[in-house]
């Protein structure tokens, strides 16, 4: 076996101490419904004396969040557009949960990469070819549908070579339908009591329906090209 490289090794240490420290410090409790609900008033009065300023502070608390995949993402959009509104908690969140996606799967690519390829080489060129060619479609259609865990992807998308500045634009395109629902949601953030209710089946069998129309719509497309080609032989 192959020991880590020492870069590689500290990076993995430093992922793994922030996550210890965050559970070990009970900061769970600064990212629940509870805690924003009973803050509301307080933060709203912060953002309007420095509203920049607790944008950033904000957005680079959820940039770490989405990195190190910790569990809050969804009480902060909602946070977000209960002190931002919509326009302005929209294009915070967007921006920031793309970015910590980016990182993590940067993150992920980094650590398990390497390692994937020499395990599964030959079959990881073939996932590599297929998305290649259709691998935005794909990552649109996760994006798309939110019941697709967001570290999952961001996890398994660091295995492929798809550039990063696809993966970039793909993801934010594909999360803007999910992040405005949250947002939109959190502006009533006094009358919400629970995460569940949130989204309705309905909703989320309307986000799998639009998830799974680019790649249905390539498909077809790609299969009347062929036929249309088979037809041409014959002739």
């Amino acid at each position: 076996m192959n020991p880590v490289p020492v870069k590689k090794a500290a990076f993995i240490a430093c992922l793994v101490l922030a996550v210890i420290l965050f559970f070990l410090f009970d900061l769970e409790r600064y990212l629940s419904l509870e805690f924003f609900k009973e803050s509301q008033a307080r933060f709203s009065q912060l953002y309007a004396q420095h509203p920049l300023r607790i944008i950033l502070v904000y957005m680079l608390i959820y940039i770490v969040v989405t990195t190190l995949s910790l569990p809050g993402a969804v009480v902060m959009t909602l946070a977000g557009g209960a002190l931002f509104g919509l326009t302005a908690g929209t294009i915070a969140v967007s921006f920031a949960s793309t970015i910590g996606a980016t990182l993590a799967c940067l993150a992920s690519r980094f650590i398990l990469r390497d390692w994937v390829q020499g395990r599964f080489g030959e079959k990881l060129k073939t996932i590599d070819d297929g998305f290649e060619k259709e691998g935005s479609f794909y990552l649109f259609s996760l994006r798309l549908i939110p019941i697709f865990p967001f570290f999952l992807i961001n996890l398994l998308m660091g295995l492929t070579r798809m550039p990063i500045t696809t993966y970039f634009w793909v993801s934010q395109l594909g999360m803007l339908p999910a992040t405005i629902v949250y947002v939109n949601a959190g502006s009533e953030l006094a009358r919400i009591d629970s995460l569940a209710g949130i989204v309705s089946p309905r909703l989320l069998i309307s986000f799998a329906i639009l998830g799974l129309f680019p790649i249905t719509v390539k498909k077809l497309l790609s299969r009347l090209r062929r036929d249309r080609a088979g037809t041409g032989e014959k002739t």
